[in-house]
């Protein structure tokens, strides 16, 4: 292994910790290295004491149930991403997902697989539903259809099981808000990884929506992303690793982990203009509301 790959594989190093304790609104522990206890006890000792581990199909789900049954500072979403009700639906040829190949179950197979979320979304320690939405990076027309029959789905299990409702949206905001509408969104609703501008965060406040903002507002091109920052009502606004992805500057492309929170929480305390202490106060109480616990 050269060395530049070395250290591209090498944790980075732990931030100065925060005064003020944060949650991370949305982490993936099991996709991440060393163990949960491992991870939990890295984010703590710099001040990040909560998380929320979140699921992406069945199998991650009642990980994430079971991970917060065991853990009072974990807190579970559960959903179906959105790329995975297409693979459900039409089937995965090339076996992209952590599941391999597998042959499509049609409408079928999908009503099956939500019938588990709900039953996972309505337990205590699961807080929230999601991820959930729309993605249209990869998408063509019928995946995108079997996204949209999804997506109302868990806004309908959300609703009746009284939970948070956690968006994935990639390349679909105009659909994403469209569906929201029609179908009335649930109380609490937060766009993770939030990736619009600033005009997108006007119309998510004026609908009461949550912003979580993760380590691409650290990003040199991401402007519109802290444009919207700075628009965006203080109470609304969250913050997330999206562990082990999208880790804050200047470690953009090693490995995320809750831990690496106070290095978003200070870029966000900068775009504010407030001092981190005041940034980390409010996304402490916004989370905790935003996910009711």
């Amino acid at each position: 292994m050269s060395p530049s790959s070395a250290s591209k594989d090498a944790p980075p190093p732990l931030p100065e910790p925060l005064r003020v304790a944060v949650a991370d609104s949305h982490t993936h522990l099991d996709m991440q290295s060393g163990t949960v206890e491992e991870g939990l006890a890295k984010a703590a000792s710099v001040g990040v004491t909560t998380v929320v581990q979140v699921g992406c199909d069945v199998k991650g789900s009642r990980w994430a149930a079971e991970t917060a049954a065991r853990y009072d500072n974990v807190h579970a979403a559960v959903a179906l991403h959105p790329n995975e009700a297409p693979r459900i639906v039409l089937g995965d040829p090339d076996g992209w997902s952590r599941q391999g190949a597998r042959p499509g179950g049609g409408d079928a197979a999908l009503d099956e697989a939500l019938a588990e979320i709900e039953a996972l979304a309505a337990l205590d320690h699961v807080k929230a539903v999601g991820e959930t939405g729309l993605d249209y990076f990869r998408t063509g027309p019928e995946g995108m259809a079997a996204q949209e029959r999804s997506f109302r789905a868990h806004i309908e299990i959300a609703k009746r099981q009284g939970k948070a409702l956690v968006i994935h949206d990639r390349d679909a905001h105009a659909d994403v808000l469209r569906v929201l509408r029609e179908e009335g969104a649930p109380e609490r609703t937060v766009f993770h990884c939030y990736s619009g501008d600033a005009d997108l965060a006007r119309e998510c406040a004026a609908a009461g929506y949550y912003m979580s903002f993760a380590g691409t507002v650290t990003f040199k091109n991401a402007a519109p992303l802290r444009e919207a920052l700075a628009v965006a009502p203080l109470e609304l606004v969250l913050v997330e690793t999206d562990a082990p992805y999208l880790t804050p500057a200047p470690y953009r492309g090693r490995p995320n982990a809750p831990y690496l929170i106070p290095l978003t929480v200070r870029a966000m305390a900068a775009v504010r203009g407030i001092d981190e202490d005041a940034m980390a106060t409010a996304l402490a109480a916004n989370t905790a509301r935003a996910f009711d616990y």
